[in-house]
């Protein structure tokens, strides 16, 4: 669902579901931003684009896996950021918002 506005992709943390027509990406990371690490975890762990493997290694590094992260960076073709969970959240969403 590209082209949704930042601001729109974050009101909508306030309804009960993601927004219907968001990618498995920006669902993952709606689920995450609402406290549930195991669906957001779902939605990607089985897609093999380099976008997931970024959101995978996001969650990982979150959950203190940072073996388990810095595997999924890797994958992804990037390196552990050094910038607050919450920075790279918002930078992984507006990424996945422009395609």
């Amino acid at each position: 669902m590209a082209g949704i506005p930042f601001e729109s992709y974050i009101q909508s943390l306030e309804e009960a579901q993601p927004t219907v027509g968001l990618s498995d990406h920006l669902k993952a990371l709606w689920h995450d931003r609402r406290g549930d690490w195991d669906t957001a975890h779902a939605c990607v762990q089985d897609l093999p684009d380099r976008s997931a493997a970024h959101i995978h290694a996001y969650l990982h590094r979150k959950e203190g896996d940072i073996w388990n992260a810095d595997y999924w960076y890797q994958r992804a073709g990037r390196q552990r950021p050094e910038v607050s969970l919450n920075e790279e959240w918002e930078q992984i969403v507006r990424m996945m918002l422009e395609d």
